[in-house]
């Protein structure tokens, strides 16, 4: 897409409400990249009600539907460009993410609407983005450029600012947390377990799987599975549990059904088929005894639920997640680490009980980090908002001025 460059468009004045885009991996492809949706929206709606607020969307219809708070749905994916360069230009702020967006072949697609939203004189916010792996030049490129003249650089864990400063960014990048972990959660029912054949009065573990990932690039996908099915069948003996596989993205139900294939008690997992919400994915947690999983948002909501947590690592931000929660770190997933893995599981469950207030007080923290990203947006829309101010005071100033000036008093006796 070839991008042409145009003037800054005229601002609002001091009482326009603020046309605000919020640019994303949005669209109904991943629970997490959802969840990221509806917080940004909600700090967005909070400090400024009477804001116009357009979404940038891979799946329009999805967006409308499960988004209310936007007020517009903007297709950037696989459209003609002038539609959506008339809507950047609309804008007086661009929030591009949160969300892992920033990495090869992906951060160039994002990062060429934030460059032309720059070249109209529209100011810009990464909001609590994860970035990397960054290895291919044309988006190494690109994250150097466009980040460097955005107004304010957030991303959500260490990982990423590291990614960043390897790129060659220069400039002040602030670290908080992922903006899904201000979430609130919606009810699951019981019509809903009973919907899913999920037994009641018994002990539940939910367990997330995807793709082997960068954690296992050299691990056969059939003894990954087997692995993971171990991990499953331990659970149900050690803990008398049910185990409730936790699609997060529509890839992972495949790996689902793969594990329950492998396990020697396939009548103790339940695959969760239904559609629903963030807001209810997070409440369904609250059902659960233990996690266990790859996918960085189920431990998020786990986390959040109060949960014992065993994370599976395949990425730098699954592992500074651990970090950050105090979570077993394991280095990798792989067959020979079975044992491990196992013992880890046991060992998490044993020492939950005197581990629970130190899991709360890290998620509390977390969560107040998340909230910073909402507070420094907020910081640049009142700048946003006091420049507008300024230039309206300017342009009274310079009509007074045209007239001649100020008329003088008369006084009547």
């Amino acid at each position: 897409m070839t991008l042409t460059v145009q003037q800054p468009h005229s601002r609002p004045g001091p009482h326009t409400a603020l046309r605000i885009g919020v640019l994303g991996s949005y669209g109904g492809f991943n629970i997490g990249d959802e969840s990221i949706l509806t917080c940004v929206l909600a700090c967005l709606r909070a400090h400024r009600p009477d804001a116009r607020l357009v979404v940038f969307s891979r799946d329009t219809e999805h967006t409308r539907t499960h988004h209310g708070s936007a007020d517009e749905v903007v297709a950037w994916e696989n459209v003609a460009q002038r539609p959506v360069l008339d809507a950047l230009s609309g804008l007086d702020l661009l929030v591009l993410g949160g969300g892992g967006i920033l990495y090869d072949s992906e951060a160039r697609r994002y990062l060429r609407l934030v460059r032309a939203a720059q070249h109209r004189g529209v100011r810009t916010f990464a909001y609590a983005v994860g970035a990397g792996p960054l290895h291919e030049a044309d988006d190494r490129e690109a994250v150097r450029t466009v980040l460097r003249a955005m107004d304010d650089v957030v991303v959500r864990d260490e990982e990423s600012r590291l990614v960043l400063e390897e790129v060659g960014l220069e400039r002040d990048v602030t670290v908080t947390a992922d903006p899904a972990l201000l979430l609130s959660a919606e009810p699951f029912t019981t019509r809903m377990m009973l919907a899913e054949g999920i037994p009641s009065g018994r002990r539940l573990v939910g367990m997330s799987v995807r793709e082997p990932g960068r954690a296992a690039e050299k691990l056969d996908e059939g003894d990954y599975h087997a692995l993971l099915a171990d991990v499953a069948d331990f659970l149900v003996r050690r803990l008398d549990a049910h185990v409730v596989f936790m699609p997060m993205e529509r890839h992972d139900v495949r790996h689902a059904h793969a594990v329950l294939s492998h396990m020697s008690a396939p009548d103790r997992g339940r695959i969760l088929h239904g559609s629903y919400s963030p807001g209810q994915v997070l409440g369904f947690m609250r059902h659960l005894d233990l996690a266990v999983g790859m996918r960085l948002h189920f431990l998020i909501f786990a986390a959040l639920s109060g949960l014992p947590v065993l994370p599976l690592p395949y990425a730098g931000k699954v592992f500074d997640f651990a970090r950050r929660t105090g979570a077993p770190g394991l280095v990798g997933v792989a067959r020979e680490q079975a044992g491990l893995l196992l013992a880890e599981v046991d060992r998490l469950w044993d020492e939950f009980p005197e581990r629970r207030g130190e899991l709360r007080g890290r998620v509390q923290e977390l969560c107040e980090s998340a909230r910073e990203t909402c507070v420094r947006c907020r910081t640049l829309l009142d700048a946003i908002d006091g420049a507008a101010g300024a230039a309206a005071d300017s342009h009274l100033c310079a009509r007074g001025a045209v007239r001649g000036g100020p008329r003088k008093a008369t006084v009547s006796s």
